[in-house]
């Protein structure tokens, strides 16, 4: 590799140059209530929609009901408070992803160091810059912060410093509940004591800001609404959603519902034709097998065990969002620093977009369904993607069937 390339302070110019470069020439604004710029298709102009409830006292939890934990609405309400309008909201919450997205980006090169030699954690860095998912992301969603929380908690984890890896944890679970999978990484891979007080640790964090989180609603009745309306929607752009036949994305529906708790409960599509609970079992089932099957006990175990771990979650849940591959991305690449690592990355991104914005963006007509000729296309993106993740699996439990020195 040449200096050019080996010279981390280029990579990180470059990284930056890129996406604030694309920032002055797509800024995000409203035009005639119409979105424009780099957050176009993403969901800013949603979570700015209920910041600005605030300007009429009105706040998630208390007086509505929100579907998300309450790190990010609070993260949310902070850049409302510093700018009301629409284009600097944006501007200030898209700056604040990027940052994340930098941190991202330094924890790859970090734990590609670590797991493999300092040549392929560069190499790694030049790979994750030049994706396209977490540029357009980071603008849309604020899952960069998500991503950061699950690198953050996999390096402490690897360092085994406790502390650090269960805050990480934590923080990354009051943002979205997944990220508690890290627990699961404690446990099989830390001594007994130290993996106690990664999950001790952050579960109690978790408790104390769920109740502080209770308490600032007043124990409002849109308190257990907003902690049960993501575990009520029907299946989304997955198998499951195929089977059951609902062809639409996991979006909940106009403001006005949010302030009826009922409307948290009300299932926006078919029941599930295979319940919640079965396909729990399965792969709770096959979650556990690989967790037994184990033998790669080392910093490229953990990283491996993590991302099947997460990759199954990916699989069981009902839905897909295509924000999730912001975490899977930096992941595949730590794994499989090989080609066939960035042709997966490649193509999860091709696939994810294609199916939307590209699909989506043109069921205007159909209220957001897909429908007729549009329909093939979209079931065989769902059962390719789905394909692409099960081989990710297989391709997961062989890395950790290996023992720390058997290439």
């Amino acid at each position: 590799m040449s200096t050019l390339l080996r010279d981390r302070r280029n990579l990180l110019t470059l990284f930056l140059a890129l996406r604030l470069t694309l920032l002055v020439i797509y800024q995000p604004m409203l035009v005639s209530g119409v979105e424009r710029g780099l957050t176009t298709f993403g969901d800013f102009q949603t979570y700015h929609t209920f910041a600005a409830l605030s300007a009429q006292g009105k706040l998630p939890y208390r007086d509505y009901w929100y579907e998300f934990p309450p790190a990010f609405p609070l993260i949310s309400l902070a850049a409302y408070s510093v700018a009301a309008d629409f284009g600097t909201y944006a501007l200030l919450l898209g700056l604040l992803m990027t940052a994340a997205d930098l941190a991202n980006l330094l924890l790859v090169v970090r734990i590609g160091r670590r797991i493999h030699h300092d040549e392929t954690g560069i190499a790694l860095g030049w790979v994750y810059a030049l994706l396209a998912a977490p540029v357009a992301l980071a603008w849309w969603t604020f899952e960069p912060l998500v991503t950061f929380a699950v690198l953050f908690g996999l390096v402490n984890l690897i360092e085994h410093k406790p502390i650090r890896a269960a805050a990480s944890t934590a923080f990354g679970t009051l943002l979205k509940l997944w990220p508690l999978a890290l627990s699961a990484v404690a446990a099989r891979f830390l001594p007994v004591r130290e993996a106690a007080r990664v999950i001790g640790v952050a579960l109690v964090s978790v408790v104390i800001g769920v109740m502080i989180w209770y308490a600032a609603a007043g124990g409002s009745r849109f308190f257990v609404p907003s902690l049960a309306a993501q575990f009520n929607k029907a299946s989304y752009e997955t198998i499951w959603a195929l089977l059951d036949g609902n062809y639409k994305t996991g979006n909940f529906g106009p403001v006005a519902d949010r302030f009826d708790p009922a409307k948290a409960y009300e299932l926006q599509g078919n029941p599930a034709t295979i319940p919640t609970l079965p396909r729990l079992l399965l792969f709770g089932a096959l979650g556990a097998f690989i967790y037994a099957r184990v033998r790669r006990f080392d910093a490229r175990g953990v990283v491996a065990f993590a991302t099947v771990t997460i990759v199954l979650f990916f699989l069981w849940a009902q839905g897909w969002s295509p924000q999730w591959q912001t975490t899977l991305l930096p992941l595949i690449l730590l794994c499989f620093p090989t080609r066939t690592g960035v042709l997966v990355a490649v193509a999860l991104s091709f696939l994810s977009f294609v199916e939307y914005p590209l699909l989506f963006a043109r069921t205007g007509d159909t209220g957001g369904v897909i429908a007729g000729a549009q329909l093939p296309v979209f079931t065989m993106l769902v059962l390719a993607r789905t394909l692409l993740l099960a081989g990710l699996c297989l391709g997961l439990y062989g890395e950790l069937r290996r023992v720390a020195n058997d290439r």
